[in-house]
């Protein structure tokens, strides 16, 4: 019984991302948010209890990239493709497919989705990255996504609320996200494979800085994470190297 545990688990990140998906379609972004969000974090206990049952196999790895395609892929780009008609900066052909009407510039959003498979498919057959990430996880992405419709919801930051509703904002986030996700960058891996201080100082440090800068600034705050995090592996893996 104890093999299918994280199985479950992973199934539930994709129940997860298929009602995000649901949401972002109707730019219900704030419950996309909200799935999103769970459908992460039971991408990150689904492989913290293959460890701890020491159950993991191929099946489990497969059906993790596939959960992910969901919640971390096609919910980001479908968000991105939804902000991106928010302006008319840069005005282009407005497209009518059999009803479906759009902004042509709002199909660069889709990237996001594209990016975060093609860095899936990868990551099932790199042998690389057992300690560490290369290139920029997709659930990372898809949350420093989900973030920006909250911000410019609810964040008292007006300048950073108008960098939102930008289309030269959008699509360069867009292409940067999508270049990292498959650049050669080195990351740090959040997976605790073991529970001793030691082994894990960098980890608790980012973690107890994210929960920090969470209570002060709310979710202008995620993106920050993320940056952060960036930083983090690098100083991190700079230091290993010296």
């Amino acid at each position: 019984m104890k093999k299918h545990i994280p199985n479950l688990l992973t199934l539930g990140n994709l129940f997860c991302g298929t009602i995000a998906t649901i949401a972002a379609v109707q730019q219900n972004y704030i419950t996309a948010a909200i799935f999103v969000a769970i459908g992460v974090f039971l991408d990150f206990l689904d492989g913290l209890a293959a460890r701890l049952l020491k159950v993991s196999g191929d099946l489990g790895k497969q059906l993790d990239s596939l959960a992910d395609v969901v919640t971390s892929g096609v919910v980001p780009g479908i968000i991105m493709f939804g902000l991106l008609s928010n302006d008319e900066i840069i005005d282009v052909f407005h497209e009518n497919w059999f009803g479906f009407e759009f902004r042509m510039i709002q199909l660069l959003g889709l990237l996001l989705t594209l990016g975060a498979c093609y860095r899936l498919a990868k990551f099932n057959i790199d042998t690389r990255q057992n300690d560490s990430f290369i290139g920029l996880p997709t659930p990372a992405m898809s949350l420093f996504i989900i973030s920006l419709p909250l911000i410019q919801e609810y964040s008292n930051f007006d300048m950073v609320k108008d960098l939102i509703t930008n289309d030269y904002f959008l699509i360069t986030i867009t292409f940067l996200l999508t270049y990292l996700m498959n650049s050669e960058i080195h990351l740090l891996s959040l997976k605790f494979k073991d529970f001793s201080f030691r082994n894990n100082v960098v980890k608790l440090l980012f973690l107890i800085s994210s929960v920090i800068l969470i209570i002060l600034l709310d979710y202008i705050s995620i993106p920050i994470i993320i940056i952060f995090y960036i930083i983090l592996s690098f100083l991190s893996d700079f230091s290993k190297k010296n």
